[in-house]
């Protein structure tokens, strides 16, 4: 008989948080794949328990290489559990690789729900939650990080990133030159820690804060776009669209076609709006 995939969770910052599940899953499996073992150490020493049977290291540097193994144990009857640094294996983590694997062999995976810095922060940060998408971490070169934003400029859903401290303020203010700088955002940081704290307020005042520096592992929740029906865009806003569609590859002619069909409104008002502006920045001082 194959064996089994277990997928836990574990707490994203307070010990606390960890599941009963965890601990009896830590100490009975097989394998224990752990992201960082130096830290799958010091949660078990604060669960109390140690783990019988062989632990091995899982991360995003050997995790190719490593799949077949597990896989191998998996084919030969093993219950293999598998936990990262924080949260949920697969979300932003190692593990996606090791679950299509044993899917593709026909062995049963199951999980561990545990704590999720996702959702934890999704539900604190004020925003609709009824529909919402998860963009994990965006590109480091501000080129690529704009591409990704402008793909979702016009998204309704409420969405959620990962993002380093270091590169928080470049990231908020790109989202403010995409989104707008009126846009509502919440920036979550060090969830469930000692020094908890969420930040919410318009994208360009969350920007200006994150310049003066921010610490912690972050996660960011953005507003989707307002849905916006005949005569409710003002030229400003049909303008910044046409340029974000421009700014993605798309020719003039059919990024006013696609704004005027956002709007329900006449391709030549957003057509004159845009020359408006142009002549207005020709002749600006």
């Amino acid at each position: 008989m194959t064996g089994t995939l277990v997928l836990a969770g574990t707490p994203i910052g307070d010990t606390a948080d960890a599941p009963p599940r965890l601990a009896q899953e830590l100490a009975s499996a097989d394998v224990v794949a752990a992201e960082d073992t130096r830290r799958l150490r010091r949660l078990t020493q604060a669960l109390g328990v140690q783990p019988t049977g062989r632990v091995v290291s899982y991360f995003e540097g050997n995790e190719a290489a490593r799949t077949p193994e597990l896989v191998e144990a998996l084919t030969g009857g093993a219950r293999v559990l598998l936990v990262t640094d924080a949260g949920m294996p697969s979300v932003s983590d190692p593990g996606y690789r090791l679950v299509a694997a044993a899917v593709e062999k026909d062995i049963k995976v199951t999980a561990v729900p545990g704590p999720s810095a996702v959702l934890t922060a999704l539900a604190l940060s004020g925003l609709p939650v009824d529909r919402f998408c998860f963009e994990g971490f965006l590109p480091r070169k501000a080129g690529e990080r704009l591409s990704r934003l402008r793909e979702v400029a016009d998204e309704r859903r409420t969405m959620v990133y990962f993002e380093a401290p270091h590169r928080l303020d470049d990231t908020l203010a790109a989202m403010a030159e995409v989104f707008g700088d009126t846009r509502r955002a919440a920036v979550c940081r060090e969830l469930t820690k000692t020094y908890e704290e969420i930040r919410r307020g318009p994208l360009g005042e969350l920007a200006a804060w994150a310049a003066e520096g921010v610490r912690g592992e972050i996660t960011v929740v953005v507003e989707g776009a307002p849905a916006k029906g005949a005569g409710e865009l003002d030229a400003e806003e049909l303008v910044r669209r046409v340029r974000v569609r421009e700014e993605a590859g798309e020719r003039r002619k059919e990024a006013i076609a696609a704004v005027a069909a956002e709007a329900g409104i006449p391709k030549r008002d957003v057509f004159d709006a845009v020359v408006a502006a142009k002549n207005a920045a020709h002749t600006a001082p």
